[in-house]
Order: C-alpha cells, then structure tokens, then sequence
C-alpha cells in the first residue's frame, strides 16, 4: 500500500525527522504549524506545511484542526510523532471515521498504555512485576492516603502522558497538595487531560527500557534495550543503547518481558516498555551474571515514538520511523527483513544527549531559556549525528517543550568509553549562542567517571548537582563570537490576552518586538524590594493583592514555562506594594512582577494562628462528614431493624468483630449503584450506600502476630442493599480490592450472602454481559493467599461462585447456598421452589460443600479469626494436655474401637483444634491445630468409619486439606490407623481407584514437612496414601507399640500365602489351627517392635513422647523465607 501523503501531527526536530523518512519512501509529507509557530524549520522540510489556528501547544491538541488539515491536503495517513496527541486514542478514532490511517497502535493500545493504571493491570496479568501504586485516577484524599501506607517516598504521575510532564517525587506529607496541584495542571496543559496516578518511589534505580515493534499479523519483534536513567525532575537527559554494566541474564529477563507483555496484547507498530531495574541489579563488572539479585519493575509503556529511538537506530541500523510507516501501511515484519526469532544484532554503543533551551541551577531548579539563535553549528563527522531543527536567526519560544536538538553518536567499538569520549568530542563541536542551553550541562554528565562505568541511576543527576552544574573546563572546539542583546522590555512576544482564544486573529503582526518600547527597563521605587521572574513564561496566577501581607517563602506567583509551572515565594517578610503585570502576561526573566515593601509581620501571624480552632470543621470536611454518614448503620434504622428481623447482623457488626479495633479503613464508601437512569442521587446514597459491598484492609489477630503478620481485607456483601446482589460498581470495587489482595499478598475474608447478578442497573447500550473481571480476580487468589468464605442467608449465582472459590466455607445453619436461585430455576422451568429449599445445610454440610457449620454470625466471626491464625503464624502462649492419657486411648484388645478425635485433641495445645469438614467424607479427620504454639494440619484415619479403611470421599477430602497446608508451608501431622483402601464392587463405582490416586500424586509432592504416626493398623495401599505413598517422605515416621505393619489385612494374607498347606489338610479343626497358628504368627512378626528391625521406621515410640518429637521436629525445620510466588497454581476447591 502506497500512501497519497502524510499528514504529520507534530513540529521541530520529529516533525523533521519523520519528513525526511517519507521523502526516503517517496511519499509527499504535510508540516503543521500554529500561529505562533510559522518559521520553525519543520515547515520548511516538509513537502507543504498547513497553518493550524491557535496558540502554542493548544493547536497541536486540536484533533478536529488536525483531520481537517489532512483532508484539506488530501493526506490519507497522519503520523502523530511523539507527545502532543500521539497516545491519545481520540486521534485513532478520529482518523479511523475519516478513513485516515493513523501511523501507530490500535486503538485500545493506546487506551490501555495511555490509562497507566490500566497498563499495570495488564502487566500484572501478563506476570511482569510492578511498583506498588493505584490503577487508577486519584484524588487529594487517595493520594494522601495511599502516601500514609507508604514507607518513603511516592511519586505522581500523569494517566495519560509521559515524558516527565505532571510528574512530581513527594517526600514529605505537608508537599502533597501543591505537587497534586502543579501535577494536575501540567499534565493538562501537556496532555489534555489533568488526572494523574501515584506509585511507591524507588529510590534508586535504573530506567532501563525496550523498544517493540509489531505488525498487523501478530509478529512481534524487539531491537534491545536502552538506559534512560539520566534524567533531571524526570525528564530524560541522556539516553544510552544498549545499557552499559547489566549483566546478560537481566538483559534476556527484561526484554522477554516486553516481548511476552507485547504478545499478549497482540501489540502493532512501534512501542517501548519501560522498567526499573534496582540499582543492585548492576553486576558491578563482574562476569557472573548471578552474582547479585536482578529485580526490575514495569513502570509503563509508550504506545509510540519514542525520543530516543535514534541510540536504537544507530546500534541496529534499522530505520525505525521508516518500519512505523511501512507497518501501518500493511507490511509484515518478513517483508522489512525482521525475525522474531532473530533479532538485529547490535553493534557498539550509541549516546544520544539532548539539547535543551535551559540551564540547571546548584539547587536542581530548571532555567528555561528563549531567545533568537545567533549561532547554530551541529557537530558532524564519522558517527555524529544531529537531528534538530534550528537555525541562526530562529526565534524560539517557551511555549513548547525546550528540547532543540539532539546529537547521536555512534562508536563500534566494544567499550562504552569510547563511545563517551567521541560524544564529548561531539558536543565540544556544537556552536549554539543567543540563548541559554543545557550544554555545558550534558558534557559534565558525559564526562563524569560514574557516566562512564555505568553506575548512574535515576536519581544520580540530583546527587552529583553541585559537579554536574559547573561550567565546563574542557575546550569549545569552534570559534567563539559575540553574543547578541536581549530585549528589554519586562514582556516576552507580542502583547495579548492569551485568556482570549482570538486574541491571536486580532493580533496582524507576527513581530515579537512590536511592544518593545511599550514597556521599556522597570526601575525599582526607592524602599522597595521586587519579585523578580526567573524564567520567561506566563503568569498563571498571582497569589497576592495590593495591601496584602505575605511572609517570607509565600507563594506570590505562578508562572509557566516549557509546560512546567515555576512557583515564585517572597523573599521577606512584607506588604504588597505594587504589580506590575497580570495574569496571562507572558513575561521576560528578570522582570519584576511584583514590588514589596519589607515589615514585620510576624506577630499578627502569630495572633491569627492562636485564632485557628483545631476542632473546628471546616464547610468542605463537613460535606464529606456528611457524605459519609449514609453508609452508618445509625443513620440506616429501616435497614437494621429489616436485618435484625431475619436474625442477622449489619455488615459493619461483623467487621468490628472480625477486625482488630482501629484497623478498618473502607475502600470507595462512597459509590452507590449505577442506576442514575431511575433514581436521582440522593435517593441511591440512602438506598445504596458503598453498592451493598463493605470492603478494605485492617488486621485480624495483631495481639498474637503483630500488625504485618495480621493484615488482611475484608469483602463483606450487604444483603440490606438490593439483596446483596452484584452490580457494576460493586464489580468495579471488587476487582480493586482483589487485585491489592493479590499484590500485597493479604489474606481475604469474604461475608457472601446476595442474590447474585443484579438486573436494574443503568444500560450502557449492548454488551456480551460476561466481560466482567471479578471473578477472574478473585480466583486468580486461590493458593496466594487464605480465602475464607463466610456465609449467613441466601446466597446465589455469582455470590456463591466467589464462595466455592474460597479454601474454606463457614456458614451459619440458617444459609441456604446454591448456583442458580429460585428466579434461575423457575425461569428454566424446573419447578418453583423457596430459597431455603435450593441449598439448605442439611445436604450442603454433608456433601462437602460446606467445611465448618456454625450457630449464627457471632460464631462465624469467631470461627473465622480462629482458622485465619493457623496461616498467620505460631503464637508464644499455650498450654498441653497430660500426654500419659496416650498410653491408654488404645484398647488392648485390638478389636475393639476408640476415638481418633481424642488422639487429636491430647497431642494438640489446648483449645488449639478446628475441625474441617467434620461430616463429609468421614472415614477421614482433617484439623488444624498447634503443637507448643506452632500451626500444623492434621489427616488421620476414622476407625469408626469402615475401620479407618479410605472410601472416595475421604481420599477427596485428604487430598485437597494436604495440598491447603502444602500452599501455605503448614507443616502436617499424619495419624495413621487405616487397614488399606475400601474394596468392592460398590465402592468401585465411586471411582475410587481416580479418586484414591489424589493421596498420592499430592502427598508425594508437597515439599512442606510430613510428621507420619501410626497408631495401629498399616496395611497395604490404604497407609502409603496417608503418607504420600512411603514411610521416608516426612520428616519423621514413628509407631506407637500398638501399632501392625502388613501388606494387607493378615487373615487375608495368610489365607492367600498358605493357601496349599490350609487345602492340603482335611480335617476342618486340624486346618483352623493352623490358620490360627499362621495368623497369630504373622500378627506377631506385624507388630511394630518386631517390624521395625527391617527399617523403615524412625521409632517405636512411647505414646506418651509423641508430642516431644512432633515438637522438637518442628524446632529442627529451618526458617521459612517469605514466599513471593505462588506455591501451587491454586487450591482445589473439591
């Protein structure tokens, strides 16, 4: 496919660069231009150049003007380049209904990379590692919230751009609401959208990023890594191809990365994804590449052209803007020369160093700088190249970015300093005079020992400010000459209202120096003192009025330049005396904007601060005060009294039980259904407070494990709010609250009881209705963390499938819990039944459904923070039975029966036991409890129940309780009294032989520690199921002196073994005694004293020391490190 032209959405040195691959192509390109900015050079470069009205950036945002200037040229593709609208999925669409083909991704890529919390969920999904941050837009009160849960510093950044624009680090909490304020403002003046997001601040880090490109069949490609970790106030300084000192195994790890997180999203054109990499993750020179620990984080990537690509370019002789365009124009990555499976080889290092209009401060300030160019010489050579766009006799302008030029040097050679060295060669080569430049700046950068060995990082620039911002001592190899005057009229450009969006139109001349001698050198009045600007920009706000009081370090104005807001404070204490500019004004640096006449001013601040009532609420605190009182069960008195009518308890009852006191803290209170089509909003924040789902994070048990060991979240549906069903919003919430769960690995407590999907919420136009994420979710937590279900009433549909995902079900005898409620069966025509007729406890506690039966809800709580415990960690305090007891709990007479239970409960400190499943699969008991305050699992045979022999039920239920403490490193205690696996036709048809091989594919493979004790029968089969198929698997094998080792049952083996001396007699008394005989004997040489000779078993024990060993094995287990990854995919639910 040929292109009639492209249209390029862009100006200086991109809008060049991406002109000078079309000319290469043989395509005609068209510049665009705004009113301001005619004699840039890109619209010289271009084919045609199409005026765009507006002022400064403004027009380049305008995507109407945009496609109205392609067909006006009768362009058929726009190429965005970078910043301005080029993540913006509008201009896709836009192009898309034009039938314009927009050079770069697809649609909902630039939706999910533009919406950075989006992309981190798409990350986190794709398995790449993440910073801990929000997924999505934040307000003043998140932001300070999630700062309070930080331990350091965060950082704010802009949805919807890059590029270090709306981007602020916060160290201190008083900072917060200022860097929201500047953060929200630049990303709208940059973007055209002021939401920003907040992430946890690493520190110290590299930006280490990779460059993709895909096409429109599926293929994926990646060009190697770059470093970008030179950067000042997070903006990229220098940029580096590939990233010096990174060893080659973090290398494959981050680019395999990119790569599978591109695959998934079925990635096409052009993209860089970009990670952090923890400092530690240099190796330092050394040549083993683990020799550290390599961790790295996806921060974000850039659905387009980046600034950088030219370091890749160089490295990999690959033309990347040329590839953008031929991409987009329907060529595979085959038909450029690409492989997936081969990528370019990269030859030596490139450095691109970026040539700003600005200088840098000792203090890290920014100094933009604005002029007209009276020297512009490039540096040239073997190697060198300069993309940039201007010219002596340009007049620049601080309304875009302050980026000129950038030179790219390429060197072969191996070794990263001869790369360093030819670009300081370079950059000593670039004759740049009338304004002020950043190039003494980079040469520093370039030249400095930890630039050259590669040990920066993201915040070195600002470490090593005081060296870096030193005028450079090296020689300029180029002829100096005079630098021109400036201006001296306090405005910058022409004179107009920039608040007027004519002002432009009513202004003919395009001369910035038509005012000149409007407004000439201000003198400063005697007594005075002036607030100067130190930047050319526009004020944006003046923060004091004539008369005013200020004190020293007041902000007294705003001014923005380069798209960054510059806020000026007094320099003493004073009074307002004169101003001499408004707001809108576009001023000079140097010129006073305000006079002060310096006084004292303390003590009426002090006066004024004495006045201030602590306690006092203030109108905007007690809206939200207010706001907040509708989800409170005080203010809800119909719903409570509806709720204690049915013998419940209020959600928030539960969660002040459930939940240490003080702890709770409520995620998104404040939502209410989404059905504003059938109720006006006061109505939905009394009939549905928080969507009927009450959920956040607190801790359960910290008076036993601490606050970090008992964190946890709570989801608990509240069944007074449209039936607890499932809505939007509450869906929305949900999917929030699971992924922190699984992110910061909380245990989760999930109250149930609702009817599932709600019809009745607002229609958003056709949908496939199945789209929703929660249950994806919520699953993807099985085996990361504890997941307790909690159920009181009726719970149905969806509700119940978030409750049979959870490793343990509690419910109250009142429950009745099934998939499809009543509405669901009659609609199916299956008959009309009552709700506690579906899935009442007297079927669903006895089929397994449900593990743990309880009175009410005050037990269920109860119930719950105890099962939580087993999994939180050993508690200091506890008590035991009297061990002697054992001696005796097995009769002599070894026919005859006893209880297991009581086994279970003497080993186990007191009080500690909790039964699971007590009534399903019952020829199996399986428990938790604590030996000398330590968590374990308990399995043991049932003697009261086909003899302890292991039917399919409880071969079910065994497995899936090991594989529970398995995933969680709970070590497990094996009581053994089994005489082998049921047998017979009936139990055959429960398909026990499928059913009994779940004991030994997931005994046989648990890695946590197995503590085996056999209390009497092990025959056959049934006890190698018990111990995950044999005695030397667990840590410890020991029998009590009762104990029998056989193959199988004895009768049976010696009817089987001695089967021709039994027939060879014929008198029946005669072969009775012998039969006698042989039994006795083989029972004989069965008990365990005698057995164990053979080996195979530790110890022959002392019942009464059984105890002493589990407890001393579990002080011999070394320590368990944190676990970060899942140990099993998920738990079983059956």
């Amino acid at each position: 496919m040929q292109s009639q032209g492209i249209l390029i959405a862009n100006r200086g040195e991109i809008s060049i660069r991406i002109a000078r691959a079309a000319a290469d192509m043989g395509i005609r390109s068209v510049a665009v231009y705004s009113s301001d900015d005619q004699t840039s050079l890109h619209t010289k470069i271009a084919n045609e150049a199409e005026l765009i009205p507006g002022l400064g950036a403004q027009a380049y945002l305008d995507i109407d003007q945009i496609i109205q200037a392609a067909k006006n040229c009768n362009c058929d593709a726009i190429h965005p380049g970078y910043g301005f609208l080029s993540e913006r999925a509008e201009l896709a669409v836009s192009c898309a209904a034009a039938g314009i083909t927009f050079i770069g991704p697809r649609e909902d890529h630039l939706k999910l990379f533009g919406d950075k919390g989006a992309a981190r969920r798409a990350a986190i999904e794709a398995g790449v590692p993440v910073l801990r941050g929000t997924d999505h837009a934040v307000n003043l009160e998140q932001l300070t919230q999630f700062f309070d849960t930080v331990n350091g510093s965060i950082i704010i950044k802009a949805v919807a751009g890059g590029g270090g624009r709306g981007t602020r680090i916060v160290h201190n909490r008083e900072d917060l609401e200022e860097a929201f304020a500047r953060c929200q403002s630049e990303a709208k003046a940059a973007f055209g959208l002021g939401d920003v997001y907040v992430e946890e601040f690493l520190a110290r880090a590299r930006h280490i990023e990779v460059q993709i490109l895909g096409d429109s069949m599926g293929n994926i490609v990646h060009f190697g890594e770059r470093e970008c970790s030179v950067q000042r106030r997070n903006q990229k300084v220098v940029e580096i191809a590939p990233a010096p000192n990174l060893s080659a195994s973090l290398r494959d790890k981050i680019i395999n990365a990119a790569v599978n997180f591109a695959q998934q999203q079925n990635y096409m054109s052009l993209g860089t994804f970009e990670f952090l990499v923890d400092d530690c993750g240099s190796n330092n020179g050394s040549s083993d590449d683990h020799a550290v620990d390599e961790q790295f984080v996806f921060i974000e990537a850039n659905a387009r052209l980046q600034v950088e690509h030219t370091v890749t370019e160089e490295v990999t002789g690959f033309d990347l803007v040329r590839g953008q365009i031929q991409v987009a124009l329907g060529s595979s990555l085959a038909e450029l020369g690409l492989d997936a499976n081969s990528p370019l080889q990269v030859s030596g290092f490139a450095i691109q160093a970026r040539i700003n209009l600005e200088t840098i401060n000792n203090d890290g300030t920014v100094m933009p700088g604005s002029g007209t160019l009276a020297r512009y010489e490039p540096p040239n050579g073997p190697g060198v190249r300069t993309d940039g766009f201007g010219y002596v006799g340009y007049n620049t302008s601080t309304a875009f970015d302050s980026l000129l030029a950038k030179v790219i040097v390429h060197e072969r050679s191996a070794q990263f300093k001869d790369a360093a060295r030819k670009t300081i060669r370079a950059l000593s080569e670039f004759h740049l005079e009338g304004v002020r430049n950043n190039i003494s700046f980079v040469k520093n950068i370039i030249s400095h020992p930890d630039f050259i060995e590669g040990t920066v990082h993201t915040r070195w620039v600002e470490q090593q400010i005081d060296n870096l911002t030193a005028q450079w001592q090296g020689p300029d190899l180029f002829v100096a000459s005079t630098s021109f005057d400036k201006a001296s009229d306090g405005f910058a450009g022409a004179r107009v209202d920039t608040n007027d969006p004519l002002a432009l139109f009513n202004h003919q001349t395009a001369s910035a120096k038509a005012t000149a001698d409007e407004s000439q050198s201000m003198a400063v009045p005697d007594g005075l003192k002036p607030v100067c600007s130190p930047i050319q920009g526009t004020i944006v706000s003046i923060e004091a009025e004539i008369g005013e009081r200020v004190r020293s370090g007041d902000a007294v104005v705003i001014v923005e330049a380069m798209k960054m807001e510059h806020v000026i404070v007094a320099q003493c204490n004073a009074i307002v005396r004169q101003v001499t500019m408004a707001v809108g004004h576009v001023v000079r640096e140097g010129h006073p904007i305000l006079f002060l006449e310096e006084t004292e001013v303390a003590e009426r601040d002090e006066i004024i601060k004495e006045q201030i009532d602590p306690n006092y609420i203030r109108p905007d605190l007690q809206e939200n005060i207010d706001r907040h009182a509708y989800i409170l069960d005080e203010n809800r008195p119909e719903a409570v009294a509806k709720r204690r009518a049915r013998g419940g308890r209020m959600p928030r009852e539960n969660i002040a039980e459930l939940m240490d006191e003080g702890s709770f803290k409520e995620y998104w209170p404040l939502v209410v259904a989404r059905q504003h089509q059938r109720h006006d909003m006061e109505t939905l924040r009394k009939r549905t407070p928080a969507d009927g789902v009450v959920g956040g994070t607190g801790t359960i048990n910290a008076d036993l494990f601490g606050d970090e060991a008992s964190s946890a979240m709570v989801v608990h549906y509240d069944y007074t709010v449209l039936a607890g069903t499932q809505g939007g919003r509450n869906h929305y919430k949900q999917d929030r609250l699971f992924e922190l769960a699984l992110r910061f690995r909380l245990p989760l407590v999930l109250f149930s009881e609702g009817g599932g999907g709600r019809p009745g919420d607002d229609d958003l136009g056709p949908s496939v209705s199945f789209d929703t994420h929660t249950f994806t979710q919520f699953a993807k937590l099985s085996g990361s963390v504890p997941m307790i279900g909690v159920n009181h009433g009726r719970c149905f549909a969806g509700n119940t499938v978030l409750l049979a995902c959870c490793d343990v079900i509690i419910a109250t005898k009142d429950s009745t819990i099934g998939m499809g409620g009543p509405a669901m069966i009659e609609g199916g025509g299956l008959g009309v039944y009552t709700p506690e007729e579906v899935g009442p406890m007297s079927f669903q506690v006895p089929n397994g459904v449900v593990d743990i039966l309880v009175e009410d809800e005050v037990e269920a709580v109860v119930v719950a923070k105890k099962y939580l415990s087993y999994f939180q960690g050993s508690v200091d305090s506890w008590e035991s039975q009297d061990q002697m007891s054992l001696r005796h709990v097995i009769p002599e007479n070894r026919l005859r029966l006893y209880d297991m239970r009581d086994i279970i409960s003497t080993l186990a400190d007191v009080d500690s036991v909790l039964e699971v499943r007590e009534k399903f699969g019952v020829g199996i008991i399986t428990a938790f409890i604590r030996v000398e305050g330590k968590p374990m699992g308990v399995i043991a045979n049932n003697p009261h129940h086909l003899s302890g022999a292991i039917d399919s039920d409880g071969a079910d239920k065994g497995a899936r309780f090991i594989k529970l403490c398995d995933a969680f490193d709970i070590p497990i205690l094996s009581l053994m009294d089994c005489p082998g696996l049921m047998v017979g036709p009936e139990v055959e048809t429960t398909a026990l032989v499928r059913h009994s091989a779940r004991m030994f594919n997931t005994g046989a493979n648990i890695t946590t520690p197995l503590f085996g004790v056999v209390v009497r029968k092990a025959y056959g089969l049934g006890i190698q199921a018990m111990c995950g198929g044999a005695s030397s698997l667990g840590l410890l094998t020991v029998a009590w002196p009762t104990a029998e080792f056989a193959a199988m049952n004895i009768e049976g083996s010696v009817k089987l073994g001695f089967r021709n001396e039994l027939m060879a007699i014929e008198d029946p008394e005669d072969r009775n005694r012998l039969f006698n005989e042989k039994v006795e004997e083989q029972y004989e040489r069965a008990k365990a004293v005698n057995a164990a000779v053979g080996g195979g078993l530790d110890d022959v024990i002392d019942p009464s020391e059984t105890r002493s060993w589990i407890a001393e094995g579990l002080k011999r287990l070394p320590p368990m490190p944190t676990r970060t990854e899942k140990k099993h995919a998920y738990i079983d639910t059956w």
